[in-house]
């Protein structure tokens, strides 16, 4: 499925979207009635795999760009998760520009890339074989997560390498990398997200940010972070029935 989310994203348009990590793809086709601009599909952690995958993106890419992280930073789960039509690759703990240039070229193909060419979903099975191969390195988009303190470290270089479209900044896993667990409004973490978030900018490259809620969320779309995940939808379940059992047993 084709869309322009790789054009709005290097534009640096603000594009909201929430998390998807149910298998059930009726959950997604409701949330893809409300207007969201992109789906951050979580196939890294919890159950999503392949099969699960492709369940979510039938129902409601044809609506909602879907993006896809991948379980490493490998060329297979890259490959199979463009293969069913994703609109990119989220690819998690990529720490140097070497890793992140290696991460282009298993979603471009040649001459940009050394991607492997099927037949699957995103190719019409074959019916649109030429057209999707045509436009798919300027469609597909990039995204790389610095979650590591080596990742900040070496921001300035990956920032720099061709092809990658975002940073995907993940504070939980930087402040694990830091020795400081879940410490994310610890003052050498914030140092560390701002640096970041300073170099991306200089850059013009698009920034991701991730919160369980809007209000966590929003202070970093006013800082100029672009692509940005607010919620979850076990959590935006869970807190919708928590407030319906609040109000019925509300003496």
């Amino acid at each position: 499925m084709t869309h322009n989310f790789r054009q709005r994203l290097r534009a640096l348009e603000p594009l909201i979207g929430t998390m998807i990590t149910l298998d059930t793809p009726a959950t997604a086709e409701v949330l893809a009635q409300l207007g969201f601009d992109w789906f951050f599909v979580d196939g890294e952690h919890g159950p999503l795999e392949s099969a699960e995958l492709l369940g979510i993106l039938r129902a409601v890419d044809h609506k909602v760009p879907c993006v896809v992280r991948v379980p490493a930073a490998e060329e297979t789960p890259i490959k199979k998760v463009l293969d069913i039509g994703a609109a990119g690759v989220i690819v998690p703990m990529v720490n140097t520009p070497e890793q992140a240039a290696e991460v282009v070229r298993h979603a471009r193909y040649a001459p940009q890339g050394s991607r492997g060419v099927g037949l699957a979903r995103a190719h019409g099975y074959g019916l649109t074989f030429g057209d999707y191969v045509e436009n798919a390195n300027e469609t597909v988009s990039v995204i790389v997560q610095a979650e590591h303190i080596d990742a900040v470290n070496n921001i300035e270089r990956i920032v720099q390498v061709e092809g990658i479209d975002a940073i995907q900044l993940g504070p939980y896993d930087l402040s694990a990398s830091m020795g400081k667990m879940g410490q994310v409004d610890d003052p050498e973490v914030i140092q560390a997200i701002d640096h970041v978030i300073k170099t991306c900018q200089e850059a013009g490259l698009a920034i991701g940010w991730f919160g369980v809620t809007a209000e966590a969320v929003r202070p970093y779309l006013d800082r100029g972070c672009t692509l940005m995940t607010a919620g979850v939808d076990t959590l935006m379940l869970a807190s919708a029935g928590k407030r319906v059992l609040k109000v019925m047993r509300d003496e």
